[in-house]
């Protein structure tokens, strides 16, 4: 199956879950979303690691991973966002080789694969099936690293079964222009639906 390297261009708080934030996953070259949804610690651990200035007072899983890690010469070549299923959760596999090249795949949560892949300066990447499915188009690429104030979503999933198809698009696109991609998620999966 063909991989898709995927960057993060996104992380904010959660427009429809109280607590939860959106990670956003960008296409590399291309113009495709992956919004994902992360607790408030899953979004701590990768915050920290992408703000290289901040420094924990003392290491938290992920670090304590990487150091132990690079104690015994693993290194992580790459993180593949491999699954999702019928709930919307994500899973993950993280490829690791050690000194000898011997290989090893790690089952992980998704949130936890990207904290660490970010540590390790390794690619992620997911399957085009994945990002066909739960995936979402952006027409503008306009998406700051992290927003500092929650939203009200405004729209409930219960209302979109009220609107016509070209209602739900209208939505689509509205919602991506105002990057929430939470929203245009939902959006998506009840167009989907119907299709």
């Amino acid at each position: 199956m063909k991989l898709i390297q995927l960057d993060i261009v996104g992380l904010s708080n959660s427009q429809t879950q109280s607590g939860a934030f959106a990670l956003v996953l960008g296409e590399i070259g291309g113009k495709r979303r992956l919004p994902i949804v992360i607790g408030n610690f899953e979004a701590k651990a990768i915050a920290i690691a992408l703000d290289n200035e901040y420094k924990s007072q003392r290491p938290i899983t992920h670090d304590l991973f990487k150091t132990l890690a690079d104690g015994f010469k693993i290194n992580v070549q790459k993180v593949v966002i491999s699954s999702i299923n019928s709930g919307g959760i994500f899973s993950s596999i993280i490829y690791c080789v050690d000194h000898n090249g011997k290989e090893v795949e790690l089952d992980s949560r998704t949130s936890d694969a990207v904290a660490i892949a970010i540590r390790f300066k390794a690619p992620i990447f997911t399957y085009e099936a994945i990002i066909n499915e739960a995936g979402i188009i952006l027409d503008k690429d306009v998406i700051s690293k992290q927003s500092t104030e929650p939203e009200e979503s405004q729209e409930d999933s219960n209302d979109f079964k009220k609107l016509s198809l070209n209602e739900l698009e209208g939505k689509l696109n509205e919602a991506i222009e105002n990057e929430d991609y939470e929203l245009a998620s939902k959006i998506r999966d009840e167009i989907n639906k119907r299709s």
